[in-house]
């Protein structure tokens, strides 16, 4: 009688709203150009998108920087990060959030570097999603040295890549 109980609860909760709503949530954890952990970012999907918070250390204080996803889910700091491949783009738009034929899916707002040189931020995404159309979990997040100018191709200038996390 208590395995039948067990198994009945085991079945109660598998379909329960709490244990859907952890499949709609991912993490990522932020490697700065020296490879080491720099950073974390908890990302939440709602039905129109999906909610990035972050935070990331060791970046230049006091400074707009680029915030993306890019196409791969890989982080070689070695290689400046260029393993995670372009901006993530499915729709082949064009680049820039000001762009006639745009934006790109990854393509978000610059975010402002602190005085402590910590990017501390919320950026809602509702190009994406975290496991359907425009899914990002196995993608990467990537902030560049410098701000997006939102209009040139392929990547707004914002120049090399400092920080890198996959979207797990």
């Amino acid at each position: 009688m208590k395995a039948l109980l067990v198994i009945t609860l085991l079945a109660a909760a598998a379909g329960s709203p709490v244990l859907a709503q952890e499949k709609q949530t991912a993490v990522a954890n932020f490697v700065g150009e020296d490879g080491k952990q720099s950073g974390r970012a908890a990302l939440t999907a709602s039905k129109t998108g999906v909610l990035i918070e972050l935070e990331i250390s060791g970046l230049p204080a006091n400074k707009w920087v680029a915030f993306h996803i890019h196409e791969m889910g890989k982080c070689d700091a070695a290689h400046g990060y260029d393993s995670a491949g372009g901006h993530f783009n499915p729709d082949k738009a064009e680049h820039g959030l000001l762009a006639a034929n745009g934006p790109h899916a990854g393509d978000m707002p610059n975010q402002y570097v602190g005085q402590d040189g910590v990017l501390r931020a919320q950026v809602f995404n509702g190009m994406v999603t975290l496991d359907d159309k425009n899914a990002i979990r196995g993608r990467t997040l990537m902030i560049h040295e410098n701000s997006d100018d939102n209009r040139s191709q392929p990547s707004g200038s914002s120049g090399k890549r400092l920080a890198c996390a996959v979207v797990e």
